[in-house]
């Protein structure tokens, strides 16, 4: 999407634009052209000018640039403001890191960028949780479309084993207990195990596992449900940027049939929902190894090897990959990034605390995709090109929603702004859209079958 096609922002006078266009180090003629009227793409303009900058250690310049976007970015203004505001702050952030010398950045970081309330993230609720998911269908598409497919694919077994990779603390799973109670048939036994530990992202919540868990049982059992919730202890150092890739090849290592407690009469899925993004894709392994394979290709092996009967992967369709550069980075979250912010301004005030946090948490994001390199950066979305790819390439195939499924999400969208679309991909990919661009994917995977000839490779 490009961000031009974005409604503009309102023009900002500037306090004092002859500090910023008679600088030594000026921007070029077609950017201060820009300055009347600061829309999405001269915005966007803006945060690569600073992002140079910063790169080459041009202090002075980074300052003037960060000047001009705090005239314009507005955490209570329109959309491309707010997520300006965002960019600027991460972009300060980064600079208070890489900058060789001190440098006093106050001049981008009161009025326009600083203005309006302060949120400061917290622990939710489950009550509270559960209206962050429901704001609008950025999660309950994927849950949707990943349940359908989940009971398309268990009908007709008597346990079921759900392994569940996510990050939204099991919220997905009382929509799938209620429709297994709805069956024409009784209810399978249905366990689902999660691990002991997740990706510290939001959203947060207030509650251990264990009472998740809790919870989940309760509901089960109120639905006549057979269920068993199993929580996967993983033992693994805490996090740290030097010790990063250590710690999630100690996670995987810890992935097998054992801890995993798999049941042979049992049919295993395995769910994802935005989860391998956190999974480092640096090539791991010994200098004198000849077989480097990454935390997420290594993820991929394992689940291959469990035999499941299907995988689902759902995850944002934005390419944020280990080795794309900084420039890259901002263009495709601006434009990308934008598109929450502009949903969220369909239906809530400006100054709403609901919206407030949401935007807080989408701003989290931003901070770790612009101010951090390298392992430390661990918001990595690959687009679901190159998920495909990926996924083909380590064994799978991917396989079709039902007709059933592809209605129970038109549903579901129709409880939201009339923004939000969907469509489905020649891939056998549904994907989320708001105003015709791409958001969310949901796929379905099973493991390809293993030719005959395969098995007399030698490793």
């Amino acid at each position: 999407m490009k961000a031009e096609l974005r409604g503009n922002s309102q023009s900002v006078p500037l306090q004092n634009p002859n500090h910023f266009t008679t600088a030594q180090n000026s921007i070029s003629s077609a950017l201060t052209g820009c300055l009347s009227t600061l829309d999405g793409a001269c915005i966007e303009k803006l945060l690569l000018h600073c992002a140079s900058a910063l790169e080459t250690n041009d202090v002075t310049l980074a300052q003037q640039v960060m000047w001009v976007l705090n005239n314009v970015a507005s955490s209570i203004g329109d959309p491309n403001q707010r997520l300006a505001s965002y960019f600027l702050k991460a972009l300060i952030s980064r600079a208070s890191r890489v900058c060789p010398t001190p440098v006093n950045f106050n001049t981008a970081t009161g009025g326009g960028a600083g203005g309006g309330p302060t949120f400061h993230r917290r622990l939710m609720s489950v009550t509270e949780l559960a209206g962050y998911v429901d704001l609008i269908p950025w999660h309950r598409f994927g849950f949707c479309a990943s349940n359908g497919a989940i009971l398309k694919a268990i009908q007709g077994f008597p346990r079921i084993h759900i392994l569940d990779f996510s990050i939204t603390h099991c919220m997905q799973w009382p929509t799938l207990i209620d429709a297994l109670a709805k069956g024409p048939a009784d209810p399978p036994m249905l366990r689902i195990s999660v691990l002991s530990w997740r990706p510290r992202v939001p959203p947060l919540l207030n509650a251990s596992i264990e009472e998740i868990g809790h919870r989940l049982t309760n509901f089960a059992k109120y639905r006549d449900v057979p269920f068993e919730f199993n929580i996967v202890e993983i033992g693994i150092p805490q996090e740290s940027s030097s010790d990063i890739l250590h710690h999630y090849d100690l996670l995987l290592r810890q992935l097998n049939p054992s801890q995993l407690n798999l049941r042979v009469d049992e049919a295993l899925v395995v769910n994802c929902q935005n989860w391998l993004r956190y999974l480092p894709d640096e090539q791991m392994g010994s200098s004198t190894s000849s077989n480097l394979v990454s935390c997420r290709d290594s993820f991929l092996d394992m689940v291959r090897n469990l035999s499941p009967r299907i995988v689902t992967m759902v995850d944002e369709d934005c390419d944020l990959g280990a080795t794309a550069g900084l420039a890259s980075r901002i263009t495709s979250c601006f434009n990308y990034m934008w598109i929450p912010f502009d949903a969220l301004e369909t239906f809530l005030p400006k100054n709403s605390p609901q919206r407030i946090e949401y935007e807080a948490d989408i701003g989290h994001k931003i901070e770790n995709i612009v101010g951090f390199e390298g392992i430390q950066r661990i918001e990595r979305l690959e687009s679901f090109t190159k998920l495909s790819q990926r996924m083909g390439t380590k064994g799978f195939l991917s396989v079709p929603f039902c007709e059933e499924t592809v209605k129970e999400v038109k549903t579901l969208l129709d409880e939201h702004a009339s923004g939000w679309g969907m469509k489905k991909d020649e891939d056998n990919t549904l994907i989320l859209t708001w105003k015709g661009h791409n958001s969310v994917y949901a796929t379905v995977w099973v493991p390809r079958p293993v030719e005959p000839w395969e098995n007399s490779i030698p490793n």
